[in-house]
């Protein structure tokens, strides 16, 4: 009789699948579990290889000094801490007796990112570009010539440079080959600038519109390959500081009033940058009957608090105060001019002297009160802070002042056109003509002033510019044509993760990615 399998049993069946089943999922739950250890263990490695800066998406834009720029492009030249250069592209370079005519020898072995070689035509290209009538970087006449001698020499002569004391830090410089065919005319809408082809520590990786730029550590840099593998920039300017607290981003640039917020936070440091020789400034207007006594210029500036005020903006005690004109190598080197110190007392008897007596409501002459309006830009909160706390300081002398809020824009037509009383602006310490000069903003007359301003204009020995500094701080110091308050100062926030930064000259995360690194026992 032939043997017959019993009758299966449809419980039995569901078992054994039931138990088969549950046998594949747990191996499918190991095996996805297994997967996402491994995501979430590349994912932390890839944050902590990561530097992520907040950042404006429109300024990607051809402009010679952004600094997102130097992430992918070398400069000749850089300055260092003490004002000093320091080659980049150029490996070593000499100047004539006036520092006009500069040769560069490039680095042999510089490659652009695609392999073509760097030379000394691409150095060429690209200072044509930025002089010519469409684009104007420098301004019109910059250079009187470009001589490449080799692939790996060129001679610049300087022309007629806008800012002479940018003489020796000549801009980054950009691929020939890839932009030699493109319109000068539509620069700014080149897919270049959100593309970018470079030569330098970082290279590009990838673009979405409205969400970020990314970058990767270039291997063949000449200088070693950074240790940041990875940069992005976020483009969250406008909620730049949310981003910071959540962690999105490891640093971005704050208004310093906004600092406070993060005062007592272990996780962030704090970085201020000097804004090159720019000052905030009370520019009186010389045409003003009130301002063509110098008593009472001395006077007003005497009844601010200046230190106090640095307090007012948050900032901290290094961020020097300065009466007097000066170059950005006298800033770097701490060369300044002293402050004259604050004096209510003096003040006080200066406009005594001047016939502007305290009649108990406030300072008057011949029944003329002593009261005036200051423009101040609007919306900018460190500009309206000092006017609020200088409106104070002057009540408290017997001096009226009162604040109009004016356009950012329309404050260079305003001031042009002799139409205010004071002006609350940052202005160039390094003593531009728009102060100083023969055809000054302000009404500022001093023909030895616009003398030195001449010679500051055709001058670009740098230790005979700073002699010409001193002597023009002299008479600033005597006429006080202006209030100089504190140096403008950009404030730069990084998590404690970001490494390698300091105040005030390496706070610029782009700038100086390089010789930056990651911390990761600091998250």
């Amino acid at each position: 009789m032939a043997w017959r399998s019993p009758p299966a049993d449809p419980g039995r069946r569901n078992i054994v699948a039931a138990t088969i089943a549950r046998r594949e999922w747990l191996l499918q739950m190991a095996a996805i579990g297994a997967a996402g250890c491994r995501l979430r263990d590349d994912r932390d490695d890839f944050r902590n290889a990561t530097a992520t800066i907040a950042y404006e998406e429109r300024a990607l834009q051809p402009d010679y000094d952004e600094p997102d720029k130097r992430l992918v492009f070398l400069p000749l030249v850089v300055e260092n801490e003490a004002g000093e250069l320091e080659g980049r592209l150029a490996e070593r370079w000499t100047h004539s007796a006036d520092y006009r005519e500069w040769t560069y020898h490039l680095r042999p072995g510089l490659r652009w990112h695609d392999g073509v070689p760097v030379t000394t035509h691409d150095v060429k290209f690209s200072l044509d570009l930025l002089s010519h009538p469409d684009v104007l970087a420098f301004g019109p006449k910059a250079f009187e010539s470009i001589s490449v001698l080799d692939d790996l020499t060129v001679t610049v002569r300087t022309g007629q440079i806008a800012n002479a004391d940018a003489y020796n830090t000549w801009p980054i410089c950009y691929p020939k080959h890839r932009l030699e065919r493109l319109d000068p005319t539509h620069i700014a809408d080149w897919e270049f600038w959100t593309h970018p082809l470079g030569n330098g520590p970082y290279r590009f990786v990838r673009y979405l519109p409205q969400t970020m730029i990314e970058y990767e550590a270039n291997p063949d840099y000449y200088r070693g390959k950074p240790t940041i593998e990875h940069v992005r920039l976020k483009f969250a300017v406008n909620s730049s500081l949310t981003e910071l607290l959540s962690g999105n981003v490891d640093c971005v640039n704050l208004d310093p009033g906004q600092v406070s917020i993060l005062a007592g936070d272990p996780r962030f440091r704090v970085y201020y940058y000097l804004v090159g020789t720019n000052v905030l400034t009370l520019c009186w207007q010389h045409r003003n009957p009130l301002f063509r006594d110098q008593r009472v210029r001395l006077a007003l500036t005497l009844a601010i608090n200046r230190p106090e005020l640095r307090q007012v903006l948050h900032l901290p005690d290094s961020i020097p105060l300065v009466d007097g004109p000066f170059s950005r190598r006298q800033l770097r080197r701490d060369e300044l001019p002293a402050t004259l110190a604050h004096d209510p007392a003096r003040a006080r008897a200066l406009l005594d002297a001047a016939g502007w007596r305290d009649r108990g409501g406030g300072r008057e002459r011949d029944g003329w009160p002593l009261r005036f309006t200051t423009i101040v830009r609007a919306n900018v909160a460190g500009s309206q802070a000092s006017a609020v706390y200088i409106q104070d300081q002057f009540r408290r002398v017997g001096v009226g002042m009162d604040i109009q809020l004016v356009d950012q824009g329309n404050i260079p037509a305003q001031m042009r056109s002799g139409q205010f009383g004071a002006a609350l602006v940052p202005s160039s310490a390094s003593g531009g003509p728009v102060l100083f000069g023969e055809r000054s903003w302000i009404g500022y007359t001093n023909a030895d002033a616009a003398a030195l301003i001449n010679r500051l204009e055709t001058t670009l020995d740098p230790d005979a510019r700073d002699a010409v500094y001193r002597e023009l701080t002299a008479i600033c110091r005597t006429d006080v044509p202006v209030t100089f308050l504190c140096p403008w100062v950009e404030t730069t926030v990084a998590h404690r993760r970001l490494q390698g930064l300091s105040s005030p000259w390496r706070t610029d995360p782009l700038v100086h990615m390089d010789e930056l690194w990651i911390d990761d026992r600091s998250t």
